[in-house]
């Protein structure tokens, strides 16, 4: 079993939030910015290929290097 730990990824539920709050956020994300929907997708389709089939008990960090910071 395999998981993915995804941080901060735009989306719908993060949209209304205040600006100096997201800036906050951002400004803890060694990458500089938050993740998009469709990166955390790429990864899903990766965790679950072929290419992944001999992998397990791993956690996939998807946080632009903040749970390393």
């Amino acid at each position: 079993i395999n998981s993915i730990a995804p941080a901060v990824v735009r989306s719908p539920i993060n949209e209304n939030t205040p600006e100096e709050v997201m800036k906050y956020m951002i400004s803890r994300i060694p990458m500089g910015r938050i993740g998009e929907a469709s990166e955390a997708g790429e990864m899903i389709a990766f965790v679950v290929s072929p290419a992944c089939s001999f992998t397990t008990g791993f956690v996939f960090d998807l946080s632009g290097g903040r749970a390393t910071y």
